[in-house]
């Protein structure tokens, strides 16, 4: 089994957006600035930070069920 199959870069991602939100959401209120800019920038932000990462799962569940629409339609 290779490092690089799809669960695995699955799990890989979700770990890292999990990291990315939970310091963007939590941590950033807590922590000082750090030198990375993208993690500055949400950490300044006080609005537009839950927009950008609640559009993923939302994005990804208004796909799934446009795709299981479709399903239905096509085998109907």
């Amino acid at each position: 089994m290779s490092s690089l199959d799809p669960a695995n870069l699955v799990i890989t991602l979700t770990w890292l957006f999990f990291l990315l939100a939970s310091y963007a959401v939590l941590f950033s209120a807590f922590l000082p600035l750090s030198a990375i800019p993208l993690l500055d920038v949400l950490a300044k932000d006080t609005h537009y930070k839950y927009f950008v990462l609640l559009i993923i799962p939302t994005s990804s569940y208004f796909v799934i069920a446009n795709w299981v629409g479709w399903q239905y339609y096509q085998n109907s």
